[in-house]
């Protein structure tokens, strides 16, 4: 980290910050140009806060010099992170399906749906047991019972299972789960993020409505630093100012994250475009740029689907996407 001073500042404070910044533990190396004064931070900057700095008077400017991603960041782990959940495998050139309905209705719906996702590939099973909507008024998931139908999917099938946590409380009810999901709304969720990680699980990070990349390596160090080593990126769309689509899909988040990061990096193209007839070009144009895998909704009535029934497959539509996502990756492979 480096601190520039004004070109007014006095000696005396500038003395003071200095002598401040070293009880910080950190040390403090002085640049003195003709025009302005440098101060060079040596060790350990994380831990300082810059706009705490920025606010003394004689400050004209804070820069972090190295980036502050030290566990998921590519410059601390430069071999890509391989995270296996049963038979499926994610990231250093493995892909991955995940599919399944927003909601577990039924037991009659989840254990046939996760049979048909599982004959077209797919090697994960998501489905919604506590769903964070909008409204109060909406369908709210069926909770501890949808739990219990979602494992029977499981054992049916041999399929790991993916679904979202909406609070500590429910930690108890996530124990047996493979794969813990942390939706848009809880990814800077503090407490949640640590109390996960402290589970030692695979955990999928869904980017926030209106998150950084930055903001989003930032919340899978809390994981990482908590003890979940098996972290899996998700791009699902951020919030614009586009009407057309429920979120606006960045994409070119993909590639830059394999910039950034040795985590896998998944996309889901149902909850970015909310519309099922986008759901397929928008998944090739994520196969074809990188994304380590797909979360896909299924459901075999969207019509009466309880939630998200308009950008949910049938089983129908999504084993021919699955075959044209798996013909994509293979020609972007060679």
């Amino acid at each position: 980290m480096i601190v520039i001073l004004k070109p007014d500042a006095d000696l005396q404070t500038q003395n003071r910050l200095i002598d401040w910044i070293r009880s910080q533990n950190v040390e403090v190396q002085l640049a003195q140009g003709q025009r302005q004064t440098v101060l060079c931070l040596l060790g350990d900057t994380e831990q300082i806060d810059a706009e705490q700095i920025a606010a003394w008077r004689i400050v004209d400017a804070v820069k972090r010099v190295s980036e502050p991603f030290r566990r998921s960041g590519r410059r601390a782990h430069p071999q890509d992170t391989v995270i296996t959940v049963g038979t499926a495998r994610l990231g250093g050139g493995h892909f991955c399906l995940i599919a399944g309905p927003c909601s577990v209705e039924t037991e009659e719906q989840i254990v046939a749906l996760a049979k048909a996702v599982k004959a077209s590939g797919a090697q994960m099973l998501r489905g919604g047991v506590f769903k964070p909507r909008t409204s109060p008024y909406d369908f709210q998931g069926l909770q501890d019972t949808g739990m219990a139908l979602l494992k029977l999917a499981r054992q049916e099938t041999g399929l790991p299972i993916v679904t979202e946590i909406m609070g500590i409380g429910q930690l108890p009810l996530f124990a047996d789960v493979d794969v813990i999901q942390i939706g848009a709304r809880n990814m800077q969720n503090v407490e949640l993020l640590r109390a996960v990680g402290q589970m030692k699980k695979p955990v999928l990070l869904k980017r926030g409505l209106c998150a950084t990349l930055r903001e989003l390596l930032l919340s899978a160090e809390y994981l990482m630093t908590s003890g979940a080593e098996q972290v899996i990126l998700c791009e699902r769309g951020i919030r614009t100012f586009d009407d057309y689509t429920r979120n606006t899909l960045d994409l070119a988040v993909v590639p830059m994250l394999h910039e950034l990061t040795h985590l896998p990096v998944i996309v889901d193209p149902s909850h970015a475009t909310g519309a099922a007839a986008l759901v397929a070009p928008m998944a090739l144009a994520a196969a074809a740029g990188g994304a380590d895998g797909l979360m896909i909704e299924v459901h075999d009535d969207p019509v009466h689907a309880k939630s998200d029934g308009a950008q949910a497959l049938r089983p129908k539509e999504f084993d021919a996407l699955a075959r044209r996502v798996f013909a994509v990756r293979e020609a972007a492979r060679g």
